[in-house]
């Protein structure tokens, strides 16, 4: 059940496959989500919700993380060394922020989502095209 953390926002949890890494973030109930089509995210099937760091939480799991950088190392992806699922990492694009995966919510707190495409091919004019998506 979530709670409200503003008039706009309410908590969602979640976490990795095998609930080793769990997590809260507040955001707006009706989310909207990027699908990068870059490598990574593409492979993975990952939804980003991006948030500023304090709108994130980290309840249990630290331990389990492993952390995994490639191309311009910016970007710290972060994954459960027991399960493999990456539930949540710092983008390269908002350092200072937490990008979420909206696939490892748990259930009941997304009351809509609206899913926009990102093509990675394209970053800086869809940069501008999503910023209302990633204003931190």
């Amino acid at each position: 059940m979530s709670t409200p953390a503003d008039a706009t926002h309410v908590i969602h949890r979640g976490g990795c496959h095998c609930r080793r890494v769990r997590f809260e973030v507040e955001a707006p109930a009706e989310v909207e989500a990027l699908d990068c089509n870059c490598s990574i995210c593409r492979m993975t099937g990952y939804l980003h919700l991006i948030v500023p760091a304090a709108r994130f939480r980290l309840l249990s799991g630290a331990e389990y993380l492993v952390e995994y950088t490639f191309n311009t190392g910016a970007a710290k992806h972060r994954f459960c060394r027991h399960c493999g699922i990456k539930s949540f990492y710092v983008p390269r694009s908002h350092p200072d922020g937490i990008d979420v995966n909206v696939r490892c919510l748990d259930p009941g707190t997304v009351t809509h989502l609206t899913v926009t495409p990102f093509d990675d091919n394209e970053r800086d004019a869809q940069t501008a095209a999503i910023a209302h998506l990633t204003k931190l």
